[in-house]
């Protein structure tokens, strides 16, 4: 199988500097985050920036939308964390990590992601733990617990399965911490990568986690847990084609593709089944984020996805169908 994937339109104001984060949401707007300190809502049809907030002093490096499509969670680069309506644009709630209260200790979110049961975000950063915060606005950023992976190595991405019983962190070694949260305890770790791992987007299911890494490659997890409580297979495939870091990676809602956006200046649609990439997308500069449209596909085509990369532009791309 091959598949083509056509540039169907672009932003029509771009970011002033690079796209770190993209997300599409389910009510077919597009969220993205950008080096330039803004963040930015689009009407997916005709590229408009439908909402906005005023740049912050420095870039925003992480974002996370609930399955609603009603908030997007988003931190900046000292550790700045936001909970922005996107139904009203109010922001409902901040909390700085970097600040030390009553004389706990605290360390500054890099990563943060929303819990889909609602409720709780989590967030990781430099002591490579996780910490379980307060969703709620009348108590946002209030930690609630703290999940220790046992390894002081950075933590540069945290992201919660679909059914909300666990979230993954990733370390700048290549490790992969998966952590129960009905018993805040750490399930299991993968030591899969040599290098830093930059992204993990987990499918529908919440059985697969696909994690890209500066090694080039992307790895598949099979993460069930047996009757006896033991972990699934672990590692059970490898994608391999960029030759640059692999930056963001996402699964399609049906569980038959993915996408990864790279240092290469491309990106790479791949076919889960098969292992194997499906089409390669030639891009302007860095592609640093990718996401799927969170809706089934129209029959007889692959879908569609949205990038953002090193010249601010959020890009809109459709499937031409199966070759």
């Amino acid at each position: 199988m091959s598949l083509a994937f056509l540039h169907a339109h672009d932003g029509a104001e771009p970011h002033s500097d690079a796209v770190w984060g993209v997300s599409w949401t389910p009510t077919d707007t597009v969220v993205s985050i950008s080096a330039d300190g803004s963040i930015k809502q689009w009407d997916s049809i005709s590229g408009q920036v439908s909402r906005a907030r005023a740049p912050h002093t420095l870039g925003l490096v992480s974002l996370s939308v609930d399955p609603s499509g009603k908030h997007a969670l988003y931190n900046t680069l000292e550790g700045l964390t936001c909970l922005w309506d996107l139904e009203d644009g109010e922001v409902k709630g901040t909390h700085e990590s970097y600040a030390r209260t009553g004389g706990e200790s605290t360390e500054p979110s890099w990563s943060v992601s929303l819990n889909p049961k609602g409720g709780t975000y989590a967030s990781t950063g430099g002591s490579g733990n996780v910490t379980i915060h307060s969703a709620e606005p009348g108590s946002f950023g209030e930690r609630r617990a703290t999940l220790t992976s046992g390894r002081s190595k950075f933590g540069l991405y945290c992201k919660h399965s679909p059914d909300g019983s666990r979230v993954a962190m990733s370390s700048e070694a290549g490790q992969i911490y998966i952590f129960d949260l009905a018993s805040n305890s750490l399930q299991t770790t993968y030591s899969s990568h040599a290098m830093a791992v930059r992204s993990l987007a987990w499918s529908e299911d919440s059985n697969l986690l696909l994690s890209a890494s500066e090694d080039k490659r992307l790895i598949l997890h099979d993460v069930r847990v047996s009757p006896s409580g033991k972990p699934g297979s672990g590692a059970v495939a490898t994608l391999s084609g960029h030759s640059s870091w692999v930056l963001s990676t996402d699964i399609s809602l049906d569980g038959r593709l993915a996408v990864s956006a790279s240092a290469d200046k491309t990106i790479k649609v791949w076919d889960i089944g098969a292992r194997a990439a499906v089409s390669t997308v030639q891009d302007n500069g860095e592609v640093w984020s990718v996401s799927w449209r969170p809706k089934p596909p129209a029959h007889g085509t692959a879908g569609a996805f949205v990038s953002g990369g090193e010249d601010g532009v959020v890009r809109w791309w459709r499937s031409a169908g199966a070759g």
